[in-house]
This record gives structure tokens, C-alpha cells and sequence, in this order.
């Protein structure tokens, strides 16, 4: 068993954060102790690095919750995961291209070399751009 701080430091997630992932029923409520501390299973471990791990892999918490559901399903078909993280991997995609697409937008404006503001590429693109451009 294991307490909360406890499982905090071997999965590197903050216990505000663990509290959270209960609270919104990602993971189950954990037995507690006479004390009313929670007491957390190595199921609780292995369930609570699985978040994390999802985590960092950006899933969304809705996708970890049916992840999850799978998981306990262990004969549904694998297809079910498959299409969830596909779905991830599509909008990973996306999030590509775009920051592709701001990287040469900022690579392309930092490149200039005006001696002053009056002629800055990169207050001319923002100006350009904003409601609080400066008069022409």
C-alpha cells in the first residue's frame, strides 16, 4: 500500500493533480486508513503511471477515460484503441502543420534587418494584423 505522497513520487505526478484524476473519476477512489489517509494498491500505481504516460503523450483526459474503459475490457477489440489514438495522431497532424506554418511566418519576419520601428518587419506583420495597428 501506499500513500499519496508516495505515489507521487514514483509517477512524478503532483498529489493536487492525483486528488483531481479521482475527483473527476479517472481513477477509483482509494481505500483509507484509520487515520483517513488514502492507501493506494500497486493497481492504483500501475493506473496512475498509465495517466501519466497517456499524459505525456498528449491524449485528452476523455481519451485516457476510454482508454481506460478498454482496458478493462481485456477481450473488446483492439480496434477501439487503435481509432482513439489515431484520431490523437491526426490532430498531432494538424498541430504540425501549424506550427510549421508559424515557424516560417517568424523566421521570416525576424529576419529583418530595418534600422528602426518605422520600417520593422516584425511590428509591420503584428500591425498588420491587430486592431491596435499604428496609422499609415
Amino acid at each position: 500500500m501506499f500513500s499519496i505522497g508516495e505515489l507521487s513520487k514514483r509517477t512524478g505526478v503532483k498529489i493536487p493533480t492525483i486528488r483531481y484524476y479521482e475527483h473527476i473519476g479517472l481513477m477509483d477512489a482509494p481505500e483509507r486508513s484509520e487515520g483517513n489517509q488514502r492507501r493506494y494498491t500497486k493497481q492504483g500505481l500501475k493506473c496512475l503511471s498509465f495517466i501519466r504516460h497517456s499524459r505525456e503523450l498528449g491524449f485528452s483526459l476523455d481519451d485516457i477515460k476510454g482508454l481506460l474503459e478498454l482496458n478493462q475490457q481485456p477481450g473488446s477489440p483492439c480496434k477501439n484503441a487503435h481509432l482513439i489514438a489515431i484520431r490523437h495522431l491526426t490532430e498531432v497532424r494538424v498541430r504540425l502543420t501549424k506550427l510549421r506554418r508559424l515557424e516560417r511566418e517568424l523566421k521570416r519576419i525576424s529576419a529583418c534587418r530595418a534600422d528602426s520601428i518605422e520600417s520593422c518587419a516584425v511590428i509591420e506583420t503584428l500591425a498588420d494584423h491587430s486592431l491596435c495597428g499604428r496609422d499609415h
